[in-house]
C-alpha cells in the first residue's frame, strides 16, 4: 500500500533500511526495468574501446522540453535543431530532482538523490561516489569543465576528476553569462591536448531573472525566458562548431537539461517544489558512435548520462542510452519536506502513465494531456513496477540531509542571488504535513522572505515572515528566522516569544537550542549562552554556527587556549577569510601557542598578500621558534609608517646579531635611535646587544 504522509514515508524508510543501505536501492543504481533485452556487453565494450571518441557533454539550466527544439513553440533553436537531426532525440526525458545541483550530481554518478544523497542545491556530494570525470580521466581522457553558476562551484564536490574545472564568476557576481563561458571553453579547446577529450559545459542563461541580449530580447519581447534560451542555443552553436573543428578524431554530444522551469504552471513561477512536466520533463539528445538517428519517446532518466559516457570509452555498456531497454523513471523533489516539514514528493512513470506521490498518489497520462490537467486519481491503472517504485523510493531523514554549516555568508549571499536560499534547521515533521501542490500561494512569499533574510533586512522580513506562519503554523524555518529577526532588532521580548514557539514544535531540536543560546550570546545575558552551546557542540560537533559562538564566548571568559581548539575546528571543517586567520593568530600569540599562530598568519599572508599588515607578529614567531631567516625575511617587511616599528627594529636587532651579520652593531644604534617608552627599556637590559661579538 501506498504511503500517504511524512511520517509514513519515515517509517517506510526505516524498514527497508539494511546494513545502512537500503532494500530499495537496487532502483538507485540501476534502475527498475520494464522487459528489458540482453545485450552482448563484451561486444559492445571492444567496439566502444577501438573508437573512444572525444566526448562534449553540454547541460542546459532550466531548459524546458517545450522551449528548445524542433517542436518548440514561439521560438527557434537552430544549434539544438541541428544535433538533433544528426542523432537521437528523447521526448520523454526526465531529470532526477528539478534543481541545479543534484540533477548534475545524477548525471555525474548515474544514481538518484536517494542514492548519492545530494536532495537540494547547496549540499556537498560525498567523496565515496565515483564521477564519470574521474573514470574518464583514469581511462585516459583529458578532462575539462566549464559551469556557469555558483550553484556548481567546486566546492560541492563535482570538480573531482577534472584537468580542469573552470568555475569562475566574474568580480561580485554569482553566475556568467553563455558568451562568457564559452569563451573560456573555445579557449581551452584551441589549444587541447592529444588525445580522447571530455569537456563539459554548464550554460546557465534561462535562469531567472530572465534578461537576454540583444537581438534575442528584441526577438522575444514579452517572453525573456524564450530570449535567454535562443541566446543560449546560439552560444551551444558556436560551441560545437569549434569542438568539431579543433577535435581530432571521432567526437560524441549530449546536449541535456539539469531541469525546467514551472513559469507559472500548476502555481509554480521557477523550479525546485513541484515534480509537474513543466520541471522534471526536459531536452536530452545524443551524438555519437553507436547512436541510431531519430526520436525516442521511451522515458528516460538523464541519470543514465553517466552510463552512456562510460559506454563511449570503452568502460561498461549497461545503463547506456544508446541502448533500448526501457525503464522505469524515477524523480523527487525533497525541498519543501527538508524545509519545511511538507510533504515529500516523488515520482514514478513508465510508458505513458506517470504518478506523483506527496501525500496522495495523482496519476496523469503524459501522452495525451502533456500539461497535467487531469488528474486519473490513486485508483488509476499503473504497471506494477511504477507503483512498486514510487512505495519504494527512500526519503530522506530530515537531519541528516540539513543545510550545511559550512557554507560562509559570502557564499549564502551569492546563492540568494540565484534565488537558492535554504532553510538552516531540520524542519517539524509531522502526520498531517500539507501537500506542497497545496501550499503553492506560499512559494513567492517564502523566497522574498529567504532573500531579505539573507540579507540581514530584518526589519522589512518579520512582516512577511508572520504571514507564511499564519498560513503555516508547523513552519520551524520561519519561526526560527521572525526569532532570529527580533534578536538581531534588539527586539528581546519579542525573540524570547518566538523562541519559545520554536521550542514548543520542536522539543527536542538542536536547531533550537542553537539559535537561542545565539540570541544570549549577542546580548548582555551571554554568559546563559555558555550552557546551551557546550551541549550543542558535544552531542554535534559540525555545528559551526554553535562551536564558532562558543569560541567567542572562551574568549570573553579569558579561556584562550580552548578558543584557539575551537576555531581550528571550524577552520578545518569550513574556510577561513584572511582576517579570521589573523584573529586565529593572534589568540594562538596569546596562548603561547607559537606553531599555531605562525601557520595562522602564514595562511593569513598567502591570502591577503600585500594587504597583510602583520608581519612583526610574524617576525616575532619566528625568532620565538628560532627560525632566524623567516624572521630577518618578515621584520624587513614592516614598514617605517607601522605604529610598532620600534618593536620591529628591536627585534631585527635581535636577529641580526643571532645570525652573526656585518652590520650587527648599526642595527642595533638604529633601534636605539628609534627607540620608544617601551623598546628603550628592552634594549637596556638585552645581553646580546651588551656582548660583544665577532663576524
Amino acid at each position: 500500500m501506498i504511503a500517504r504522509s511524512a511520517h509514513d514515508m519515515i517509517r517506510l524508510v526505516k524498514r527497508t533500511r539494511i546494513r545502512g543501505w537500503h532494500v530499495a536501492a537496487i532502483f538507485l543504481v540501476a534502475a527498475l526495468s520494464v522487459g528489458c533485452g540482453r545485450r552482448d556487453t563484451i561486444a559492445r565494450q571492444a567496439a566502444s574501446e577501438a573508437v573512444r571518441p572525444s566526448i562534449l557533454l553540454v547541460t542546459l539550466d532550466t531548459t524546458r522540453a517545450d522551449a528548445i527544439g524542433p517542436e518548440a513553440a514561439g521560438i527557434t533553436t537552430p544549434a539544438f535543431n541541428a544535433i538533433a537531426a544528426r542523432g537521437r532525440r528523447f521526448r520523454q526525458a526526465y531529470a532526477a530532482v528539478p534543481e541545479t545541483l543534484p540533477s548534475h550530481v545524477s548525471m555525474m554518478t548515474g544514481l538518484y538523490p536517494a542514492g548519492h544523497g545530494v536532495h537540494e542545491n547547496a549540499r556537498y556530494l560525498s567523496p565515496t561516489h565515483p564521477l564519470i570525470a574521474e573514470r574518464l580521466k583514469q581511462a585516459g581522457y583529458h578532462t575539462s569543465a566549464f559551469v556557469s553558476s555558483f550553484v556548481l562551484a567546486r566546492r560541492f564536490g563535482l570538480a573531482r576528476g577534472f584537468d580542469v574545472y573552470d568555475d569562475e564568476a566574474p568580480a561580485g557576481r554569482a553566475e556568467r553569462s553563455a558568451v562568457e563561458t564559452t569563451d573560456r571553453a573555445v579557449a581551452q579547446l584551441q589549444g587541447a591536448p592529444a588525445g580522447p577529450l571530455f569537456l563539459w559545459v554548464h550554460y546557465n542563461d534561462p535562469h531567472a531573472p530572465y534578461e537576454p541580449p540583444e537581438p534575442f530580447r528584441g526577438e522575444h519581447r514579452g517572453h525573456p525566458y524564450l530570449g535567454e534560451v535562443a541566446a543560449m542555443d546560439a552560444q551551444l552553436g558556436r560551441l560545437v562548431d569549434v569542438f568539431e573543428r579543433q577535435v581530432k578524431g571521432p567526437i560524441a554530444m549530449v546536449i541535456a537539461a539539469d531541469h525546467g522551469e514551472g513559469l507559472g504552471e500548476h502555481g509554480e513561477a521557477q523550479h525546485g517544489a513541484l515534480l509537474y512536466q513543466a520541471t522534471v520533463h526536459v531536452p536530452l539528445a545524443l551524438v555519437g558512435p553507436g547512436v541510431t538517428p531519430g526520436v525516442s519517446d521511451t522515458p528516460v532518466s538523464t541519470r543514465r548520462i553517466y552510463h552512456t559516457l562510460l559506454d563511449w570509452a570503452g568502460l561498461q555498456s549497461t545503463d547506456s542510452l544508446r541502448g533500448v531497454e526501457t525503464e522505469v523513471v524515477l524523480a523527487e523533489a525533497m525541498k519543501p519536506f527538508l524545509e519545511y516539514g511538507w510533504q515529500p514528493q516523488t515520482m514514478s512513470v513508465g510508458g505513458r502513465r506517470k504518478a506523483i506521490l506527496a501525500g496522495k498518489v495523482e496519476v496523469y497520462d503524459v501522452t495525451t494531456d502533456p500539461s497535467e490537467a487531469h488528474d486519473l486519481g490513486s485508483g488509476a491503472d499503473l504497471p506494477q513496477p511504477v507503483r512498486q517504485a514510487l512505495e519504494e523510493y527512500p526519503v530522506p531523514s530530515p537531519g541528516e540531509a540539513r543545510a550545511p554549516d559550512a557554507l560562509s555568508d559570502d557564499a549564502r549571499q551569492r546563492l540568494a542571488s540565484l534565488g537558492y536560499v535554504g532553510a538552516r534547521s531540520a524542519p517539524v515533521v509531522r502526520k498531517e504535513a500539507p501537500r506542497p501542490a497545496d501550499m503553492t500561494p506560499l512559494f513567492e512569499l517564502l523566497d522574498q522572505a529567504s532573500g531579505l533574510f539573507v540579507a540581514e533586512r530584518y526589519a522589512d522580513v518579520i512582516p512577511l515572515l508572520r504571514r507564511i506562519l499564519a498560513a503555516d503554523p508547523y513552519n520551524l524555518d520561519a519561526t526560527l528566522r521572525l526569532a532570529t529577526a527580533h534578536s538581531a532588532l534588539g527586539q528581546d521580548a519579542e525573540a524570547l516569544a518566538a523562541f519559545a514557539k520554536a521550542a514548543a514544535l520542536a522539543p527536542r531540536s538542536p536547531d533550537v537550542t542553537t539559535y537561542l543560546a545565539l540570541h544570549y550570546a549577542r546580548g548582555k545575558d551571554w554568559q546563559r549562552a555558555v550552557p546551551l552551546l557546550e551541549r550543542v557542540v558535544a552531542d554535534t560537533p559540525e555545528r559551526l554556527p554553535a562551536v564558532e559562538a562558543l569560541a567567542t564566548l572562551r574568549e570573553r571568559q579569558g579561556r584562550v587556549a580552548d578558543a584557539v581548539a575551537l576555531r581550528q575546528k571550524v577552520y578545518a571543517i569550513r574556510t577561513p577569510t584572511g582576517a579570521e586567520l589573523v584573529r586565529l593568530g593572534q589568540l594562538a600569540m596569546e596562548a603561547q601557542a607559537t606553531p599555531a599562530a605562525i601557520e595562522s598568519f602564514e595562511r593569513a599572508r598567502s591570502m591577503q598578500r600585500e594587504a597583510f599588515a602583520h608581519d612583526l607578529e610574524l617576525g616575532v614567531l619566528y625568532l620565538a621558534a628560532r627560525r632566524f631567516d623567516d624572521a630577518r625575511a618578515a621584520l624587513d617587511r614592516v614598514a617605517p609608517s607601522h605604529p610598532e616599528y620600534p618593536m620591529a627594529l628591536f627585534k631585527r636587532a635581535q636577529v641580526s646579531v643571532l645570525l652573526n651579520e656585518p652590520d650587527r652593531a648599526a642595527r642595533i644604534a638604529r633601534a636605539r635611535q628609534r627607540a620608544d617608552s617601551t623598546t628603550r627599556e628592552l634594549i637596556a637590559r638585552e645581553r646580546l646587544f651588551q656582548e660583544r661579538r665577532t663576524p
